[in-house]
């Protein structure tokens, strides 16, 4: 089996977003997008209590593709104008396919900020296609405990399947595109050769720990940092080096112009003018504050 060579080692800065700090590993000065991922935002841990709660996103409107939660810890509220209102919890992902338009709120739950703890997760923005850019929006929440695991052969690094396959285990979320989201967490010393489709783009992003690629030494991964593969071998070697915990993201590159403006992901400056007049029209719905 051949390695996927790095394409690019990315950095994870942090960037302003309204009152809080939050790592952006995508887009970045070097690397735009990752076709067809858009956009990738590691927010906290934040400490939340009730004199400190700066993650309060009220109602804001999205068109034109998926915006997707992976909560890592603490406990958010999901509220949007279809009439989905839902708890997630630490390991649960929210996938948000916001189509022709969607108005969402999510934050800590009151309940969570009344008794306190941490915040952390990861948003990522999903591209569509121009041909379902326009489908009507949906939304599908998947809790921790429901998502199969691929467990290597020293039983040491787990793979939670939340969309795609591995080794025939399919994720439970339904995907308008080829794509493959998986969690990994891996021990001191685990193992695992994770096979990805020739036919599509891949990234990793360390979430916490310390790992070793392919083999080499020259190929430590440190916290907070991403790398994008190319599209050139049958997987990634991964072992750890300390107790880890990883997202993997492979899809097929759509290969479309986009046109992005704020919460809009489109294929021409036409349509995000379009959906900033159908939002103030009203046409995404109506979620009260």
């Amino acid at each position: 089996m051949k390695n996927n060579s790095i394409k690019k080692i990315g950095r994870s800065d942090f960037v302003n977003m309204g009152p809080i700090k939050l790592r952006q590993p995508i887009p970045t000065q070097d690397i735009a997008l990752i076709d067809p991922f858009v956009l990738l935002h590691h927010y906290g841990p934040y400490p939340i209590n009730e004199l400190n709660n700066p993650f309060d996103l009220g109602p804001h409107p999205h068109r034109g593709f998926e915006p997707i939660t992976f909560l890592i810890q603490g406990e958010q509220l999901h509220r949007d104008s279809l009439g989905n209102e839902s708890v997630v919890k630490a390991g649960d992902v929210q996938w948000t396919t916001a189509g022709r338009g969607i108005i969402h709120a999510e934050g800590p739950t009151k309940e969570f900020v009344k008794r306190g703890g941490e915040l952390e997760g990861i948003q990522l923005w999903l591209n569509l296609p121009a041909e379902k850019k326009m489908i009507p929006a949906a939304y599908q929440h998947e809790k921790n405990e429901e998502f199969k695991h691929v467990i290597s052969e020293d039983k040491k690094v787990s793979v939670q399947v939340i969309a795609g396959a591995l080794e025939e285990t399919n994720g439970r979320i339904a995907t308008q595109t080829a794509v493959n989201a998986f969690m990994i967490d891996v021990e001191v010393g685990g193992e695992y050769f994770l096979r990805i489709p020739k036919s599509h783009q891949s990234l990793l992003y360390l979430i916490k720990g310390e790992v070793k690629i392919n083999a080499s030494e020259s190929l430590e991964m440190n916290e907070n940092q991403m790398l994008w593969f190319e599209q050139d071998g049958d997987g990634i070697l991964i072992k750890g080096k300390e107790k880890s915990k990883l997202l993997f993201l492979s899809g097929e590159p759509i290969n479309e112009e986009i046109k992005s403006w704020g919460p809009y992901v489109m294929n021409s400056q036409t349509e995000i003018m379009e959906a900033l007049r159908d939002y103030q029209q009203g046409k995404f719905g109506f979620l009260p504050a």
